[in-house]
């Protein structure tokens, strides 16, 4: 008789992590792996950053596949899609992580970085949903997870593309659930909050005085765990939505913030800096940034 953790088990399977070379597609696939799946597929934008996901995965001992593939381009797409099933009978899980963001005021960004960015978040999801769907409807099984944000609820200043294509990436989600769950098919969001990567270590900087940056203090201040997420904190949540124990969790988004949704924050300027030993220095962002 199977137990409980055997529903959480992706032997078998075949995902495919869009934009996964490397930060939170490449962990997401990692856990995959882990978690049993027998191929990770992935794409980015060019072949430089393809080689460089698979070194990545190499390095993991991953079995991965890596195609130079624009999420947005219809044909590119569905060719991978049509490989991919020729060599492996098919994709039963995608992940749409691949997105941009460009953070520049609203009256100052031009109809261009706007439709980059909305292109890319939210036509993207749509374009590699559509292409897996017909084969999971065959098949009678299949998951989705799209790579929501806190920007699917929240505004801030400087992302209106970013969180307008958040916000409706949300509401794919729903209809994709709404439209495919007869066939057995679940769509989820996964909605991060601030994480701590290479991309966001100058927001964690210590300052030339040694206080916090004003940015990392914010954030802190704002989030109950005050703390980043990690990583680590996203791939538990990614393999349960990719596996059988979340048959009947469909059309949700789950934020991993720390309960910054949940929460109206303190005073910045009471927070007690004196509990933090990890901020980032210069020589760590230097590191990172190589």
């Amino acid at each position: 008789m199977s137990g409980i953790l055997d529903k959480f088990r992706l032997d078998g399977k075949v995902a495919w992590v869009t934009g996964a070379s490397y930060g939170l597609g490449l962990a997401y696939a990692t856990a995959f792996a882990e978690a049993g799946a027998r191929k990770i597929i992935f794409n980015d934008i060019n072949q430089e950053l393809v080689d460089r996901g698979l070194k990545a995965y190499r390095e993991r001992n991953i079995d991965a596949d890596g195609y130079v593939c624009d999420v947005t381009n219809e044909e590119q797409v569905q060719k991978l899609v049509e490989d991919v099933t020729k060599k492996y009978g098919g994709i039963d899980i995608l992940v749409n992580n691949a997105g941009i963001i460009k953070r520049i005021p609203m009256i100052e960004m031009s109809k261009q970085q706007w439709d980059q960015v909305i292109s890319v978040d939210l036509t993207g999801p749509f374009v590699c949903s559509k292409a897996v769907l017909p084969q999971m409807i065959k098949k009678n099984s299949g998951k989705i997870i799209n790579a929501c944000s806190m920007m699917s609820e929240l505004g801030r200043e400087t992302v209106s593309a970013y969180a307008a294509a958040k916000g409706g990436l949300k509401m794919l989600t729903k209809n994709i659930c709404s439209e495919y769950g007869k066939y057995n098919i679940q769509c989820n969001g996964i909605g991060p909050g601030y994480i701590a990567t290479p991309q966001t270590a100058p927001l964690r900087e210590k300052q030339p005085d040694g206080s916090m940056h004003p940015f990392d203090r914010f954030i802190r201040s704002k989030t109950p765990a005050e703390r980043w997420g990690e990583t680590e904190d996203l791939e538990g949540l990614a393999v349960f939505l990719a596996s059988p124990a979340s048959d009947f969790i469909n059309g949700q988004v789950v934020y991993i913030d720390g309960g910054i949704l949940a929460y109206i924050g303190q005073d910045p300027s009471q927070l007690d800096e004196s509990k933090f030993k990890d901020e980032v220095t210069k020589e760590d962002v230097k590191v990172n940034d190589q």
